[in-house]
């Protein structure tokens, strides 16, 4: 049995995991999916680090998952707590001090979203519903738009407070079919950023919610192994 901790993406609700853990807790492990309240604007990244330490509680056996801007969060905690393993899913990896709202341009993420939507030839302006939803299952689609909160401007100007990746195994997945982050700006951005090539799984930016089976069988498959990146 392993102890996942799941770090949300941005909005913080607990909610985009609950698929997942139902698959994690099915096959024996514990899952923990961590609700922070980022539509708060009192709270910031030292706060959601906070939060998810809280739900860490110093177990060292802990496999870490962070979605999204969630890759924000996940290095602050790793550097305060020793863990198992970190994953990123469809992340947005950060450099050491780099904030939310600088790293769009810095990885020159709106462009490669505009031109991957050109070239499959959709409209480039983004919605939930064609960026995050449009490979959801129809029923979890209608609860995805009653669960979304957005996340304050408060942690976009934040820097994030770590000075390196840990050294611990260190895995990212991305989602073929991901329209916020496309295939080709995460092939490029993360080896660029963390020296190592991301696990590529069918599915787009909500996988926990469009293909948590799959990601429970690609969890599992990292259990036994010891890459370590950063």
């Amino acid at each position: 049995m392993a102890r996942f901790v799941l770090i949300p993406g941005a909005g913080g609700s607990a909610w985009t995991w609950h698929l997942l853990v139902r698959e994690l807790a099915g096959r024996g492990h514990e899952a923990i999916a961590v609700d922070i309240r980022e539509d708060d604007p009192a709270l910031g990244l030292e706060d959601y680090a906070a939060t998810v330490l809280e739900a860490v509680d110093g177990r060292a056996e802990t496999v870490l998952v962070a979605h999204s801007m969630g890759a924000f969060t996940a290095p602050m905690v790793a550097e305060r707590t020793p863990l198992r393993m970190l994953v990123l899913v469809n992340p947005m990896t950060p450099m050491p001090g780099e904030t939310p709202g600088e790293w769009w341009d810095a990885t020159g993420q709106p462009e490669a979203r505009e031109a991957a939507e050109k070239a499959a030839g959709r409209d480039p302006e983004m919605t939930l519903e064609v960026a995050f939803f449009h490979d959801l299952p129809e029923q979890v689609r209608e609860a995805a738009r009653k669960d979304n909160r957005g996340p304050s401007a408060t942690p976009f100007g934040q820097p994030c407070a770590f000075t390196r990746w840990p050294q611990v195994p260190l895995h990212v997945v991305v989602g073929r079919d991901d329209r916020l982050f496309p295939l080709t700006f995460q092939q490029r951005v993360v080896p660029e950023r963390l020296g190592l090539e991301p696990d590529v799984m069918g599915g787009g930016h909500l996988l926990a919610l469009s293909r948590p089976a799959e990601l429970a069988d690609l969890l599992e498959t990292y259990l036994g192994h010891d890459q370590v990146g950063g």
